[in-house]
């Protein structure tokens, strides 16, 4: 395949895949979330994304993003400088918990419109930009891997394991956006998440955090509502 080929994969418009193609990857998709050994795993690339929100945001409101670190326990730590108030740290801040449910929804709304090669060269482009700002080890390993396997589908995959892979990704994305804001509110019961985004934002707006953490929940619960429903075709077109 010559990049002539690769160009035009990627700004074809595609056709919707069959039903049982996007209901199989939304039940592999469910599983990753719901099972606990496998979530342990799967988390990570909500981590992922999770900590590439807060740097994008801190890019986009002029902050100094110093870098991005992701652990092995699913964790991960974005550390950036600049005005220790104000609307760039408090959208930097919120951005974390939004960032897999919104860029689930934005992939939703690609994979409707039949731009499959659109959202998987996007996703690449976007875990090489995070590549630049990880400064540990396993963050690398982990972005790395992360890009290698959308860069094999991209590159070697025909149609239907393009749409298969983009659509488990999307699905993956709307429905784990849920799950880390519930475990965050337990955390935060048991005394056992003092620093978290919520707290964070809570001290920054006055805002009580669990205000915050109610808000992330509707941002999750909102994209999986109309990304689903587009995935399934119920918009009208």
């Amino acid at each position: 395949m010559d990049l002539a080929d690769v160009w035009q994969q990627v700004t074809a418009t595609r056709p919707a895949p069959p039903d049982w193609l996007v209901l199989t990857m939304a039940a592999v998709a469910l599983t990753a979330v719901v099972l606990r050994p496998v979530w342990r795993v799967s988390r990570a690339v909500v981590t992922i994304a999770h900590e590439g929100g807060h740097g994008l945001a801190a890019l986009l409101t002029r902050r100094r993003l110093s870098g991005i670190r992701l652990h092995s326990d699913t964790s991960g730590l974005t550390l950036s400088y600049g005005r220790p108030t104000g609307p760039g740290m408090i959208l930097t801040a919120a951005a974390g918990y939004t960032a897999p449910p919104l860029l689930g929804l934005g992939g939703a709304a690609l994979l409707a419109a039949g731009r499959t090669g659109w959202f998987l060269w996007i996703a690449i482009a976007l875990l090489v930009g995070m590549l630049l700002r990880i400064r540990n080890a396993f963050g690398v390993l982990a972005v790395v891997a992360t890009g290698a396997l959308f860069g094999l589908v991209s590159w070697y995959g025909d149609d239907r394991v393009q749409a298969g892979f983009a659509y488990l990704g999307v699905w993956f994305l709307l429905l784990a956006g849920v799950r880390p804001v519930l475990e965050l509110q337990q955390m935060r019961r048991a005394g056992r998440s003092p620093e978290s985004d919520a707290d964070q934002l809570a001290r920054l707006t006055g805002v009580g955090a669990v205000l915050w953490v109610t808000l992330f929940l509707v941002v999750a619960l909102a994209c999986l509502l109309a990304g689903g429903s587009w995935l399934l075709h119920w918009r009208s077109v």
